[in-house]
């Protein structure tokens, strides 16, 4: 994207100008969006990881109970 300064127009016009034509284009909520990329994984892999994590928290709660500490 180019911007010129328009004459008599002062930087903070210009600012102002640039900003608003960076809001309308987009560029900026596409730029956030793709930030943080998250990698698509398959529901199988999921589903074993939420098993795994249940089943460790009741190892630990189970632990708890007699007395260990974590």
């Amino acid at each position: 994207m180019e911007l010129h300064k328009k004459e008599g127009e002062n930087l903070s016009g210009l600012l102002y100008r640039f900003n608003k034509k960076m809001q309308h284009s987009g560029i900026l909520k596409e730029a956030k969006k793709r930030r943080f990329y998250k990698r698509v994984i398959n529901r199988n892999k999921i589903k074993a990881a939420a098993l795994y994590r249940s089943e460790k928290m009741k190892e630990i709660q189970k632990a708890r109970k007699i007395g260990a500490s974590f």
